[in-house]
């Protein structure tokens, strides 16, 4: 089974998604035969590589909306990822495109690292103030992750993953997203957002039991079986 996500960095719902996912699979009977696909989406490709000001006041600039109801906002997503264990600090946060994040995904994904990646990206961007804006970081976030220091600043100075972004970016266009994260199964069942773990197994289950060859018994007549015939 194939799980295909697509996410952005910058998006405090699609950690606590990522969460709420992998508890749903933990325990889950079929977990070794599904494989999960990070695909990149990016809620605001026009941020500058690096934003004058704190995550409050874009947020505030971008949607209109008051700094205190920013602040509220930010309470209850604080609150809902503190519930899937999750320690987000909005102060230390540093606003900055994700492009470069999502080229380093790509590499981590055709080097079998990109859970690893995924997962350092989105806990240094809202837990411990990295900026994934910058190089240095991204690469240190890379290494961490197993990938090659040389590679990584090779690839993210010569730009060869920039069309497999926009790939991602421009099929996600075509399947209809609108907002992340979204989670597909089998290319067949979508959910949108950050559902609770028994949402994502309801789903999981329903397409794995469309999988499963259903026999009809259409006739029943005399048999032999394991206590004779």
């Amino acid at each position: 089974m194939q799980i295909d996500i697509w996410s952005d960095i910058a998006c405090p719902w699609c950690y606590i998604g990522k969460r709420r996912l992998e508890t749903a699979l933990a325990d889950h009977p079929q977990r070794d035969e599904i494989e999960v696909t990070w695909h990149s989406y990016q809620l605001d490709p026009t941020l500058p590589e690096h934003y004058d000001g704190t995550e409050i006041e874009y947020l505030a600039s971008r949607k209109g909306m008051p700094e205190d109801q920013v602040r509220q906002m930010f309470g209850h997503v604080t609150e809902q990822a503190a519930g899937e264990g999750l320690a987000y600090d909005f102060d230390r946060l540093v606003v900055a495109n994700s492009a470069r994040a999502h080229e380093l995904l790509h590499l981590a994904k055709d080097r079998g690292r990109a859970d690893a990646v995924k997962e350092a990206l989105l806990s240094g961007h809202f837990e411990h103030g990295t900026d994934i804006g910058d190089v240095d970081q991204l690469v240190q976030v890379g290494v961490g992750a197993g990938l090659d220091e040389g590679e990584i600043r090779a690839a993210l100075e010569d730009g060869r993953y920039q069309a497999a972004v926009a790939s991602d970016i421009d099929m996600a266009r075509q399947i209809g997203v609108t907002g992340v994260p979204f989670v597909v199964v089998d290319m067949k069942y979508a959910v949108s957002g950050a559902q609770p773990p028994e949402v994502f197994r309801e789903v999981l289950d329903k397409a794995l039991a469309e999988r499963t060859p259903a026999v009809e018994v259409v006739q029943s007549g005399d048999v032999c079986g394991p206590d004779g015939c």
